[in-house]
């Protein structure tokens, strides 16, 4: 058994999880630059990056960063707050972010909603991150260019923004705001538990699915 790094490093550093990754990135390339040298290339770091998404990588590090500095700056507080005085509902706020990522990815929305609404607000066990979880996940559907899938179905199909806006965006927005009230309607008379199960099972169905996005 080894220690996790990554999360004695936060709880020691206050900094976020991502800063202890790239430290134990730096730290092993050191090392294996050192061990190697130049007599084998193969066994070092810019080697094994070659066979990962680095870009992928980045791209993430950078959001989670980014979300970071947010939260440490108090925007995401300022944000939640301005939202409350507009929205009172769990629902209906789950309801809004996952319309906003129809014009945002989900990733970075997804991660300023838990920087915005921490576990002492929202526990961890409360219908609110299923919604979320569902909202963020299916919302990107009511545009095309809401997601990654909806970008390359561009490609692949030559369709353009203004038919799927027509064809498309109303029939995923009508499923979308159906959903929505099902997992409702489920937490009213079946508990937080019955919207758990049906939100993940409604993820793992679209992330399957070559119909939604």
């Amino acid at each position: 058994w080894r220690p996790p790094f990554v999360p004695i490093f936060k709880s020691v550093t206050h900094l976020p999880p991502v800063a202890g990754m790239l430290l134990s990135l730096g730290a092993l390339w050191s090392i294996t630059d050192r061990l190697h040298g130049e007599d084998a290339p193969k066994l070092k770091m810019p080697e094994s990056l070659k066979r990962i998404d680095t870009a992928g990588c980045l791209f993430f590090m950078g959001i989670l960063m980014a979300v970071s500095a947010m939260q440490e700056a108090g925007v995401l507080k300022s944000l939640s707050e301005f939202l409350a005085t507009l929205v009172s509902s769990d629902a209906l706020l789950a309801t809004v972010i996952g319309a906003a990522s129809a014009v945002i990815d989900n990733v970075p929305l997804v991660a300023a909603a838990m920087g915005m609404y921490g576990l002492d607000v929202r526990l961890p066990d409360s219908e609110f991150w299923d919604l979320i979880a569902y909202c963020a996940g299916t919302g990107g559907s009511m545009l095309v260019i809401g997601s990654a899938a909806g970008i390359a179905y561009m490609g692949l199909e030559k369709v353009n923004f203004g038919w799927y806006l027509k064809q498309l965006s109303p029939s995923a927005a009508a499923g979308y705001l159906a959903g929505v009230g099902t997992l409702v309607l489920q937490s009213k008379l079946f508990g937080a538990a019955a919207v758990a199960t049906a939100a993940a099972g409604t993820a793992a169905a679209v992330a399957n699915s070559g119909v939604l996005f």
